[in-house]
């Protein structure tokens, strides 16, 4: 299923972060279209080349916090994608969203950005008040 697809690029681009693997970070991103990154802070980075240099800043920085993906929901549309997600950084808590398009060669992304949310950490969505288990976001897009 394309939702599963999706989560598993968005679970690959995670763990190419807690890895600091930046060849496989490299793969992650689309190289036949624009793409755009927006990390915590930082103004936008447009075009493949400022945003590899992003990751290779980030990823060789042995003080770069450990990022842990949490509770993603993927939202698949056609040949695009996004995955809406927090980021786990310990003692702070992100909220991200990927964005990816179907290419020749399976999910790429074009586009990340994370950013502080309200809360200290993110509400459990497991359990619903009415009892029943909680259906996928991507479930009750089809």
């Amino acid at each position: 299923m394309d939702d599963q697809a999706v989560l598993q690029a968005n679970e690959a681009f995670y763990q190419a972060f807690a890895r600091r693997d930046l060849a496989a970070m490299d793969k992650l991103w689309s190289s036949a279209t624009a793409v755009v990154c927006i990390h915590p802070g930082w103004a936008p980075l447009f075009g493949r080349e400022m945003v590899m240099a992003s990751w290779r800043s980030i990823l060789d920085n042995p003080h770069s916090p450990a990022v842990v993906c949490r509770q993603p929901h993927a939202f698949v549309h056609g040949d695009s994608a996004f995955v809406l997600c927090f980021e786990d950084l310990g003692q702070v808590f992100l909220i991200a969203t990927n964005l990816f398009l179907r290419e020749a060669d399976g999910w790429k992304m074009i586009h990340h950005h994370a950013g502080p949310m309200p809360a200290t950490e993110p509400e459990d969505d497991e359990d619903d008040d009415d009892g029943e288990e909680d259906e996928t976001t991507s479930e009750r897009l089809h």
